[in-house]
Order: structure tokens, then C-alpha cells, then sequence
């Protein structure tokens, strides 16, 4: 009987180990704080909480919200996290100010933000003023002195400078008036301001209500990712459970790669609801989905290689971006840059799961 029982219970062990349990059952779950904002690329880490996948890896992930990418970063000095995800303006920002890294892309968001007029906007009626960017919406005459509602230091802020761009206008061209996003959607719809910069899925609710795309990012000639950050402290002391979160992060987006849209749909109205605070209709849904490409390990692995690599050569024009309008000092800046690379971007952690 006692053989038997031994047998038993080295069967038992064997099929824990083979099923991936077995660290979980040995050893407590490694804890930390994450943080994200109500968007597309946290529904791939709240499907992986939802599913459990974390304490598969012997890991207990916490999931903090934030309004903003520039609200993340403020809370970072007090240590009330350890890995993040936002958009690369702000990532520009953490780098030069707390040291953090890009360890990894959310997705590409270049399409999901966006500038909004209302429908009857004089802007609407000339397109492709400039002939290099003939879906973009305006002229300088139309937009020089407007009022802009636009969360600044943001992926919104980024937007509206690609755009203002194509017209050959700055920020002081224009009157810009800060606010959080929400506070974006409700001031515009009350009737503040002439233009609205918005990103996903606050976008999808001003378009619902009328309000028409004069220009998004990718359309203005520019590029920009959520990207993956982490506190340098944190990622130094711990890159073994750095590289089991991306693992799991990356098993949610060969999920959403591998899955149909529409059968990704009420998980995704589920998510907006319960973490997000967002009514979203099935289309809304389907719109953010399709609108946010997304990368599996191979291709983020090529991306953050080279000299410049894409995701290099995307912060490197936020980086501008930043400069060339006054909100980053330059002394700021050259912390960030090394021979004229960028510091902040490793692909340390994804080789490591690679191997």
C-alpha cells in the first residue's frame, strides 16, 4: 500500500511539473503592482488575470488604472509600481525623468488617435490641402487661432502636432486647453472649443455622437506604440519574473492574432465595461480591435533591433516632438540619448523568453 501511495504521489508530481503547475504549487506567487489605462492594450493583461494565466507562472499581478500616461508616471516615484504600459510620449518622458524602460510594445496606436471637429467644422470641407497627405483634413487659415481641447504631454498632444504639421503650424499657432480625457469629451460635446484631440476608445464615443475625424496620426506621417515600461529598479532585481509577465502578455496577444474579431467581441464590451467604465457597442468594440495592430514576439524582437530599429525610429520623432515644442530641456533630453541612440529601449527581457 505505502508503494502504491509513492506511486501515486509521484505521478501526481510529474503531471503538476508537465502542466506547467508545478511553481505555482511549490512557492508562493510572486506579487506585484502593474499599471494601465483603459484601453486596448490592458484588455490582453485582464484577459490573462480573468483566465489566471499569471498564477500559472507563478506570478500575482495587480491591476492599477490611470487616467493618463503622464498620471502613471507621477505615481512611479513612490514605487506604487513596478511595469506599465502607455504611449510612447509619455514613455519619452518617464525615461528622461525616471530612468524607465521599454522592454516591449502593447501595439501600434498611430490610427487610434485622433483629431475631432464637429460636423458642421469649415474644416471638413478641404482635404488633402497638402498634397503629401492627401486623407487629412484643414488648412492654416481654417485652424490658425482655434481653441483646442487636448490632454497635454500625451499621445493626444502627438496627434495634434502631426497634424498641425501637415499645415505648417506649431502649438502656438493655436489656443490649447488641458484636460484629462474624459473631461476632453464632455467639454466638447457642451460646446467648449473648436477641435478635440481624443485617442481610443474615448474616440469612438465623440465619433458615436457625430463628430468627424480631420486626421490621425498615421495619416500625418507619423508613427507611434503603446509601449511596455518598467521601474529600472524592479527590472534589474527581478528579470526572471520580468520575462514570465511578458510571457504571459505575449500569450495574450498570440490569442487576439489567432482569434476571429467577432468571437472577441463580448469579452472585449465585457472589458470595457467592468474595468474601463466605457459603454461600448458591439461595432465600437470591433473598431478598436481592428484599429490596434499588434506584434508577436518575433516581429517585436525586429522591431527593437537595428540602428534605428521602428520602435527607435517612432520615439525618436517624439523625442522631437518634445524638443522642438519647449516641453523637454535639453539637458533632459540628452539623458536619453547615448551616441546618438536612444537609452531607454532593451530587448534584454523579450530574448529571454525567445531562448
Amino acid at each position: 500500500m505505502r508503494k502504491r501511495a509513492l506511486s501515486s504521489i509521484l505521478i501526481l508530481s510529474a503531471l503538476l511539473v508537465l502542466t506547467g503547475f508545478g511553481l505555482t504549487l511549490a512557492a508562493d506567487a510572486v506579487k506585484f503592482n502593474t499599471a494601465w489605462e483603459p484601453e486596448h492594450e490592458t484588455f490582453i493583461t485582464w484577459y490573462a488575470k480573468e483566465k489566471g494565466w499569471d498564477k500559472e507562472v507563478g506570478l500575482d499581478f495587480n491591476l492599477l488604472y490611470f487616467d493618463s500616461g503622464m498620471g502613471m508616471l507621477e505615481a512611479l516615484p513612490a514605487k506604487q509600481w513596478t511595469i506599465g504600459a502607455l504611449g510612447g510620449t509619455p514613455a519619452v518622458v518617464g525615461a528622461a525623468r525616471y530612468g524607465t524602460k521599454i522592454i516591449a510594445i502593447g501595439n501600434d496606436e498611430s490610427m487610434a488617435n485622433v483629431v475631432l471637429v464637429r460636423p458642421d467644422s469649415p474644416i471638413m470641407k478641404v482635404k488633402g490641402w497638402n498634397p503629401k497627405y492627401p486623407e487629412v483634413y484643414g488648412s492654416p487659415e481654417l485652424i490658425k487661432g482655434k481653441t483646442i481641447i487636448c490632454t497635454t504631454v500625451s499621445s493626444g498632444h502627438f496627434v495634434l502636432s502631426q497634424w498641425l504639421k501637415v499645415f505648417g503650424l506649431k502649438d502656438s499657432d493655436v489656443v490649447i486647453k488641458n484636460m484629462d480625457p474624459f473631461q476632453c469629451v464632455a467639454a466638447f460635446e457642451s460646446g467648449i472649443g473648436d477641435i478635440v484631440t481624443l485617442w481610443a476608445p474615448h474616440m469612438y464615443v465623440g465619433i458615436s455622437k457625430g463628430w468627424k475625424v480631420a486626421g490621425d496620426i498615421k495619416n500625418s506621417g507619423g508613427g507611434l506604440p503603446i509601449v511596455i515600461i518598467g521601474d529600472p529598479e524592479f527590472l534589474d532585481k527581478n528579470p526572471d519574473t520580468v520575462a514570465k509577465f511578458l510571457r504571459v502578455y505575449f500569450r495574450g496577444i498570440d490569442m487576439l492574432k489567432s482569434t476571429p474579431v467577432e468571437q472577441l467581441v463580448p469579452e472585449y464590451k465585457k472589458f470595457m465595461k467592468d474595468y474601463c467604465g466605457l459603454e461600448m457597442t458591439d461595432e465600437m468594440c470591433k473598431m478598436d480591435l481592428e484599429s490596434h495592430p499588434i506584434f508577436n514576439l518575433q516581429e517585436q524582437i525586429k522591431m527593437m533591433s537595428g540602428s534605428p530599429g521602428v520602435v527607435e525610429g517612432w520615439e525618436l520623432g517624439v523625442l522631437d516632438f518634445f524638443t522642438t515644442q519647449g516641453k523637454l530641456k535639453k539637458e533632459d533630453a540628452d539623458k536619453v540619448v547615448k551616441d546618438g541612440k536612444l537609452n531607454f529601449i532593451t530587448d534584454k527581457y523579450l530574448k529571454m523568453i525567445e531562448k
